[in-house]
């Protein structure tokens, strides 16, 4: 089911959002699979929606809906159990600088000689204002208070909402890019926000977008020159030291605005990496299809034991 963004907005406009990333120590080599899910129950005369308890444990909004399928997203029923998807996959890249998983709307860093992984949840680009899929870039400089220059293009985009735009929006708490940005490459940023919402949604005019808490520790703490990895990977698959074999499944982003709009189900990439790890392997079948059609964002095992069959 798409969220129409003005309602959303609208409902979501008093959310605090002020959590920090979720730190997790780093694996061994050899291992993928960091965190564990945690399930809370809805207090009873709940007046929040689910964006407020996805800041609270420092998750996206779309991780929230897809760990949550039916779930009222502007009022869960006071009772019910929401699940925390505090259980992750660690990208299939080098585990260095930043990187980017788009189609989780996620951003991994690994501080130097820290041995964790920061997970800090994005919003990204509209359809049609794409955040990069395959780029490796670098940190070239870091700004605070920014002021934002939109483009032509932007300002007719808002023109035909009924929104004027100013050609130069200066720096403070109205400034779209909130108070920290990072630039990367020479086109992109990822910065603050001024509105409590649309972290885990696709919100933004190709940048990234953090919640004010996570900008401000990336700010503080990722130096300039740093490498910046955008990846595209909603399917990631993981065998584990021990032989069991692990799938988190993603619903993977739309190509263009029709898509974006309908209410079928984006085709899933197939991997060669993840077609390896299953086709002859003690692996259960039924499970990988289910989790390869229920795409609830969180590793699910696909296997018990390893070593192939026949």
């Amino acid at each position: 089911m798409m969220i129409r963004l003005s309602w959303l907005a609208l409902v979501l406009a008093s959310v605090s959002s002020s959590a920090l990333a979720v730190s997790y120590p780093l694996p061994p080599e050899g291992s993928r699979l960091v965190g564990a899910p945690l399930t809370i129950s809805v207090p009873q005369g709940n007046t929040q929606p689910l964006e407020y308890y996805a800041a609270q444990y420092g998750q996206g909004f779309s991780n929230m809906l897809e760990a949550n399928p039916g779930v009222d997203p502007f009022l869960p029923k006071a009772g019910i159990q929401l699940i925390i998807p505090q259980q992750v996959i660690l990208p299939d890249t080098v585990r260095q600088g930043i990187v980017i998983n788009v189609a989780e709307m996620r951003l991994y860093y690994y501080p130097p000689e820290s041995n964790t992984v920061e997970i800090l949840p994005i919003g990204i680009g509209q359809a049609g204002r794409e955040t990069p899929r395959n780029w490796v870039t670098r940190v070239e400089r870091k700004q605070e208070a920014p002021g934002w220059t939109p483009t032509a293009n932007t300002r007719r985009e808002y023109a035909k909402e009924g929104k004027t735009l100013p050609a130069y929006v200066p720096p403070g708490e109205e400034n779209p890019m909130g108070l920290y940005a990072i630039y990367i490459g020479k086109l992109y940023a990822i910065h603050g926000t001024n509105a409590n919402f649309g972290i885990g949604l696709r919100v933004s005019q190709g940048c990234i977008r953090l919640r004010k808490d996570d900008i401000k520790y990336l700010f503080d703490n990722v130096p300039v020159g740093t490498r910046v990895q955008f990846i595209d990977q909603p399917v990631k698959a993981t065998v584990e030291p021990d032989g069991r074999r692990w799938l988190e499944v993603h619903e993977p982003l739309s190509r263009n605005r029709a898509e974006f709009e309908s209410d079928n189900k984006v085709p899933l990439p197939i991997t060669p990496a993840l077609r390896n790890m299953t086709e002859g392997y003690d692996v259960d079948a039924a499970t990988v299809s289910a989790a390869l059609t229920r795409r609830s964002g969180m590793p699910v095992p696909i296997s018990m034991v390893s070593g192939k069959t026949g």
